[in-house]
């Protein structure tokens, strides 16, 4: 989603940086503008005004920026009918925008962060495994050319001579290994691929989204695999900053639906509790012709909230209308707790979509990322 990677992975890059990287104690903020304000580095690049895209190179890494990420969810069958749904994530963060000079090949400017999270529908569980590492000496990384990211044997890669995807990541309790093909080509999301999260023009990213891969492959669970086959969302981002000081979460919808078509939103919260009007979205047509949806294009309606173990409420049920698309859709998780517990805890989980659009029914299937909500 378009803000909330900017915390987790300046959060993870913070915890890790005072671990490994030896830079000095440093104390996690709780507080959303500390971490993702402007006052970054003035030797990072910043997305202030449009550019040019051109794929497959942009899907590699752009190391100017402070932060970036590559974001794949999911929803998966296996040929019983059984649900899943996944996330791989890779994250990288540059500690400063140039590398000390050292004989050293473990000195290394650039942090890399990884989330595996998978959804047990029938078994109403959920899984999650994480892997951080510095960008050297082969440990992380990310390359153009053929693409790939990586965290030790995690990783999101161009298959040999194709513009298809592999996704590989294994822990105890749960693995992935699955292929991606396209069915639609990139959109750009925000105005022409600028992505503004507040009024100071400094708080943007390059964000663009491929909103429908089709997946097929294996989900591991304990010692049992499962083939599946399904759809995945790709995310990618890249900026130096983010939020604004009196912001305080978000909330993302990632919704293929049956009729071809996908709905990306995302709102951002004040302090205050109301919606901040950089909230945005992106409607795309099954024909792949992409729309900007503004704050307020779109009416978010919370039907039900869900409270976690660890404190914390978090919204569990939605009713979404964009008028101008005469569309009305419900959204529910596929099982209430598909909560993280990672270096920071936030929600984020496979949903189901039931509604109506010009009339006629029309059904999907998503993914859903809250932030803000877990208690201190």
């Amino acid at each position: 989603m378009a803000v909330s990677r900017f915390r987790l992975v300046t959060l993870f890059a913070v915890c890790f940086a005072s671990y490994v990287l030896a830079e000095g104690a440093v104390e996690p903020s709780s507080q959303l503008a500390g971490l993702l304000g402007s006052e970054a580095d003035s030797e990072f690049a910043r997305a202030l005004e449009p550019r040019s895209f051109t794929f497959p190179e942009d899907h590699g890494p752009h190391p100017e920026f402070r932060n970036e990420w590559w974001y794949v969810t999911g929803n998966l069958d296996d040929e019983a009918g059984q649900r899943f749904g996944f996330e791989l994530t890779i994250f990288r963060f540059a500690l400063a925008p140039t590398t000390t000079e050292s004989n050293s090949a473990w000195r290394t400017n650039q942090v890399y962060i990884a989330h595996l999270a998978v959804t047990d529908a029938a078994g109403e569980r959920f899984y999650v495994a994480q892997r951080y590492s510095r960008g050297a000496v082969g440990l992380a990384g990310a390359q153009v050319a053929p693409f790939r990211v990586w965290i030790d044997n995690w990783e999101i890669a161009e298959q040999a001579n194709t513009n298809d995807w592999r996704l590989r990541a294994s822990d105890n309790d749960v693995a992935i290994d699955l292929e991606l093909t396209a069915s639609k080509q990139p959109v750009l999301n925000g105005i022409d691929g600028l992505s503004q999260k507040s009024a100071d023009p400094r708080n943007a990213s390059y964000y663009y989204s491929i909103t429908r891969l089709q997946t097929e492959g294996r989900v591991r669970i304990g010692e049992k695999e499962y083939s599946v086959s399904g759809l995945s969302w790709l995310d990618r981002e890249w900026s130096t900053s983010a939020l604004a000081a009196d912001q305080v979460g978000w909330d993302w919808f990632a919704l293929q639906l049956a009729d071809g078509s996908e709905l990306m939103l995302y709102e951002l919260r004040l302090s205050d509790g109301s919606r901040d009007p950089a909230s945005a979205g992106t409607f795309v047509t099954a024909g792949g012709v992409a729309s900007h949806l503004t704050a307020s294009d779109v009416e978010i309606t919370v039907l039900d909230d869900w409270v976690s173990t660890e404190g914390g409420t978090y919204p569990s049920r939605w009713l979404l209308r964009i008028p101008s698309f005469d569309l009305e859709l419900t959204v529910t998780p596929v099982i209430s707790d598909q909560e993280l517990f990672t270096i920071v805890r936030y929600w984020e989980g496979a949903v189901d979509v039931t509604g109506v659009r010009g009339g006629h029914r029309v059904d999907g299937r998503g993914y859903v990322e809250l932030t803000g909500y877990a208690a201190d």
